[in-house]
């Protein structure tokens, strides 16, 4: 675990703009974050909305793929210029806006909802998984679960062939749609009706769901990291057009996306509503295709296309999840780490599913994890609209006022319709519940608590609490300051024993320059460990002298034998076996009292093909440990 300061660390600012080219140049070098962002749009969870849609109400719901279209095209923008303008991704800005308790809880529903959409690619990644290869739809669950190896080795190329191997599957799907809608031969009049506004009996739900998986919540924080990749300038004139290009990205990648849903929706409507067959989960759609529309490449377009977006939509939710965790709790642990605590909080409810309700219970499971994430997004929205309608933030580059209400009537949109689906839902509940103590007893007062949680949301930049009388950081520290000799209360150490992890490496050399100096300074004795880690070490430990071990000997000997030419006090020591558990136990047995070690570099995989040394060796022992890079 470590603390972190921008989002994204080991990519911030890596994609270099060309200074001096053409328009276009500078262009494409921002072209990117809004496609990982639309890969968001077109998940799984999005196919069973608008499938569930279009079987049900025809193209009666087009107005709402738009309205969502429009909604996200207006917050990903705002995500965008808070990440430019301010230097902040909305989670960090959150943290540094709400009180310690809120940020907490704040994340908490973050997460709920990272989870909620990590399950709707747990889903339809494995449905893909079946629907082309056969495989059982709990085994396919199972292998999602080890996908993280696959996110990590893509992110190790950089953020550029990142996102090109995202635009790659972006392309996929939106050819096999492209063939999907040519061969069901929707009727384009009833189309372009659908996009005036009604909303037919029991569509409530089924409109909140889409709204819910296409402004997703987890889009805007990572929005507003992966703007912060881009080395623009950061005078005014260089934010001014960061922003200017990202809206242009984000316009062509969201139609991009908007195609997708509105491609899903046409189809269920023109193969489904038309034959007035109900669709209760991806596979029967998958089933029934082929034969309504007379080839067999429907079919496989459309599971090969599942895949696709079921893939990409979790590479892009894992990135979420990592800027959330670091930007509101401000530390982050390994990607692998990351990867695999949301996976297996989408992978147990899955496999739950698929064991006590059967395969169909997947599509319904699917349909409520987006309307959790549409539940989740006021909490995303209102402090968007606040953080970025704040002068002291943004500067020149505040909201002005039509967007500002543009803005607001938005964010009150989603809220209102939120408002609406939870109090008929508990109405409901409480009219077929045989206990409704659970009802009142549990579910009332949570659904209060986040109500006022809400309010405190809305309120909280008109809320204005005169600040504490605080006590200087000088004063606080005064108890270390001697006043008659004006000196710093504070021990010095003096080390008796230098300790050197020697690996012979290159990297040697590097740790010997900083430990030298340091056991001169103190007169100290320099301690040499080296740990034979060959097979003969982990095998026979102390009793192994294999030629590994007989030439280990020697160099550490010919090593401290030149450092004693240097007018050092040398020691040198051999562990075998376990380089970790060795290391600490020599440095214990010998009482050093200051380590120094190079660090290898290694990141995520890597770290679990080499092993990691540092990490453990530094949290066992109670000696200052230095690393060496």
């Amino acid at each position: 675990m470590a603390k972190v300061n921008v989002s994204l660390s080991e990519v911030h600012r890596t994609v270099s703009i060309p200074a001096g080219s053409s328009i276009l140049k500078r262009m494409f070098a921002f072209f990117g974050p809004a496609y990982l962002i639309s890969v968001g749009y077109m998940d799984p969870g999005n196919w069973a909305t608008d499938l569930e849609g279009g079987a049900r109400f025809g193209y009666s719901l087009m107005w709402v793929l738009l309205m969502s279209n429009f909604m996200a095209f207006l917050l990903q923008t705002l995500s965008a210029r808070l990440g430019i303008v301010a230097g902040r991704d909305l989670a960090q800005a959150c943290r540094d806006n709400y009180p310690r308790p809120i940020t907490y809880v704040l994340w908490v529903l973050a997460e709920i909802a990272i989870a909620a959409c990590d399950l709707a690619e747990v889903l339809g990644t494995a449905i893909g998984l079946n629907l082309l290869f056969g495989l059982p739809l709990l085994w396919g669950v199972i292998v999602t679960a080890f996908d993280t190896i696959l996110f990590l080795a893509i992110q190790n190329f950089g953020i550029r062939k990142f996102e090109c191997f995202i635009l790659s599957l972006i392309t996929v799907i939106g050819f096999c749609f492209i063939f999907e809608v040519f061969i069901s031969a929707p009727e384009w009049a009833q189309v372009v009706q659908g996009f005036k506004p009604s909303l037919p009996d029991g569509a409530l739900y089924i409109a909140i769901g889409i709204i819910g998986a296409t402004v997703m919540p987890h889009n805007l924080y990572l929005h507003s990291a992966l703007v912060q990749t881009r080395a623009y300038d950061s005078s005014d004139r260089g934010k001014r057009q960061a922003c200017k290009f990202n809206m242009i990205d984000s316009a062509v990648a969201l139609n991009a996306a908007f195609f997708v849903n509105s491609a899903i929706l046409i189809v269920s409507a023109a193969v489904f509503f038309k034959r007035g067959i109900a669709v209760t989960e991806l596979q029967q759609a998958h089933e029934l295709l082929s034969p309504l529309l007379g080839t067999a490449l429907a079919g496989i377009a459309f599971a090969l296309a599942l895949l696709c977006a079921g893939q990409a939509s979790t590479i892009t939710g894992t990135l979420a999840g990592q800027i959330v965790m670091e930007g509101f709790l401000h530390f982050k642990i390994r990607p692998f780490l990351r990867r695999l605590l949301t996976r297996m909080l989408a992978v147990v409810p899955a496999v739950l599913t698929i064991v006590y309700a059967g395969d169909s219970g997947t599509y319904k499971l699917l349909i409520l994890s987006q309307v959790i994430l549409s539940l989740q997004l006021p909490f995303a929205v209102i402090p968007l609209v606040h953080f970025t309608s704040d002068k002291g933030t943004m500067a020149e580059f505040a909201n002005n006022y039509w967007v500002k209400t543009l803005s607001w009537i938005v964010a009150g949109i989603i809220t209102a319709l939120n408002i609406k689906l939870v109090t008929e839902q508990i109405a409901e509940w409480i009219r077929t519940s045989s206990e409704p103590i659970l009802i009142f007893g549990i579910v009332i007062p949570l659904v209060t608590a986040i109500g006022v949680l809400l309010i405190y949301v809305i309120l909280k930049p008109f809320i204005h609490i005169p600040p504490k009388e605080t006590i200087p950081a000088w004063k606080k520290l005064s108890h270390f300051i001697r006043a008659e000799e004006d000196n710093l209360d504070i021990d010095v150490l003096h080390y008796k024993k230098v300790g050197v992890a020697i690996a012979f490496t290159d990297d040697d050399k590097k740790v010997l320059s900083h430990a030298l100096p340091l056991a001169r300074q103190h007169d100290a004795t320099l301690c040499l460990f080296h740990v034979v880690e060959g097979a003969g070490g982990v095998m026979f430990g102390p009793d192994a002298y294999d030629a590994e071990a007989r030439e280990d000997e020697q160099y550490l000997n010919q090593l401290a034998v030149a450092l004693g030419h240097k007018g050092l006090e040398v020691e040198t020591f051999l562990g075998f076996g376990s380089v970790t558990r060795e290391l600490i136990r020599m440095v214990q047995k010998e009482r050093v009292d200051i380590l120094l070690m190079a660090g290898h570099g290694h990141r995520g995989i890597s770290d679990i093909l080499f092993g990691s040394t540092i990490s453990p060796v530094r949290h066992e022992l109670d000696i200052p440990v230095i690393i060496v890079r």
